[in-house]
């Protein structure tokens, strides 16, 4: 069995993923820039220090074992640790070193995707060395994330005001109720009443929208989405009517995709926060990156 690992065994670490990675080891030998049948004997030694085997090869081609990839699993983890350990280990002289993790809300507007991407090249000109690692996820992720501690900073739609987390109003964005060209109500779109659009199938978000229920009171929702891009499939389906942000629908709008019912009645606005922990609890990273985003938010013009 593997004992306290050695170079020569994070050496057979890396040639085992680079076969994985490859899908054999004929094609592995480009990568490793040695011959098969050393590939095939540091293999060997692998399976031999280990007690069992990693992958099938052979005539019958190339596949891991269960074993093989669960092993391909946890070898990935620890080079990534020894090669964020190596990263940090190297930059300590900097003033902030460690990672920085920011969760998203899908399809955010561009203008605010760019504002995020110059608070990320700002805080970037600091003395630091810090791994950004960004996730875009639902609403109810990003805040069970921060709640977890999986997350550092958060960036989207909340509606529960949890007392340990700092929420910071970011920007406002508009949701029309749409529906697609081969909906009934299409032809006459831009002029259906609330009381009418009711009697249809709606599709709705699985997390409560009071902002949606002022603007619409559906009596049939007979579909259900966590996200924005299930609830445009939903739509664009022809069978359900639904709520989408403005800037995201209007391309689809430009192709006659969809259409909007009542854009002056059958609206609502959302305002999508920054979130963290709260302030004496965040570390000294995400407290820079955060003075980053909101200086950036103070200088831009206002999302049109």
């Amino acid at each position: 069995m593997l004992g306290d690992l050695s170079d020569l065994d994070l050496r057979f670490l890396r040639v085992f993923l680079a076969v994985a990675d490859a899908g054999g080891v004929s094609s592995a030998q480009w990568t490793l820039n040695v011959g098969q049948s050393t590939i095939s004997t540091q293999l060997a030694i692998l399976e031999t220090r280990l007690g069992y085997r990693l992958c099938e090869r052979g005539r019958g081609g190339f596949r891991l074992t269960a074993k093989g990839e669960r092993f391909a699993e946890l070898a990935r983890g620890l080079l990534g640790t020894i090669a964020d350990f190596n990263a940090e280990a190297r930059n300590l002289d900097k003033k902030l070193v460690g990672s920085l993790r920011i969760g998203m809300i899908g399809n955010t507007p561009l203008s605010q995707n760019a504002r995020v991407s110059e608070a990320i090249a700002r805080f970037r000109q600091r003395d630091e060395a810090v791994k950004l690692i960004v996730r875009v996820c639902p609403p109810i992720e990003l805040e069970e994330g921060l709640l977890r501690g999986d997350l550092d900073v958060a960036i989207g739609y909340f509606w529960h005001r949890a007392p340990t987390l700092q929420f910071t109003p970011l920007f406002t964005e508009q949701h029309l109720a749409y529906c697609g060209k081969d909906h009934p109500l299409f032809h006459r779109a831009g002029r259906i009443s609330p009381n009418e659009a009711a009697d249809h199938s709606w599709a709705w978000r699985t997390y409560p929208l009071p902002e949606a229920q002022m603007s619409a009171s559906p009596r049939r929702v007979t579909a259900v989405a966590d996200n924005m891009e299930a609830v445009a499939m939903l739509v664009l389906s022809g069978h359900h009517l639904g709520f989408l942000p403005r800037h995201f629908s209007s391309p689809l709008v430009v192709e006659g995709l969809l259409a909007a019912l009542n854009p002056e009645i059958m609206h609502y606005e959302v305002t999508l926060h920054v979130v963290s922990r709260r302030r004496s609890d965040d570390s000294e990273i995400t407290r820079a990156f955060l003075d980053d985003l909101y200086a950036i938010h103070r200088e831009a013009p206002p999302a049109s």
